[in-house]
């Protein structure tokens, strides 16, 4: 419940004060969002399955996040930002994808 209390309070305050990305920053974020949400969704499977761990869970978001934003730079480094930004986006895409099938199974039992 504490979650969803953060989460609403966390949404609310980003409505009302609006922040901005710094430009250097613009390119990482929706990849950030991609990597977060393939956590959260691993997060909520593994609490159906009841083999959910909030050390694994944040281990796996912050990971996550590091590990598609470094290959993004890096990309950007090699002057291939964008194509390695659409296989980081394909990647979670497709887990994010999986999780929410095994969810679905879960839930409705189909």
């Amino acid at each position: 419940m504490i979650a969803v209390v953060g989460l609403v309070v966390g949404v609310v305050v980003g409505l009302l004060v609006q922040p901005t990305v710094p430009v250097a920053l613009q390119p990482y974020l929706p990849i950030a969002v991609v990597a977060a949400l393939d956590a959260l969704f691993g997060g909520f499977r593994a609490m159906l399955d009841g083999l959910f761990d909030d050390r694994v869970f944040l281990v796996s978001l912050v990971s996550n996040v590091l590990v598609a934003a470094f290959i993004v730079f890096l990309g950007d480094q090699l002057g291939v930002g964008s194509q390695l930004a659409t296989a980081v986006v394909v990647v979670l895409g497709i887990r994010i994808f999986s999780n929410t099938a095994a969810i679905r199974r879960h839930i409705f039992k189909a």
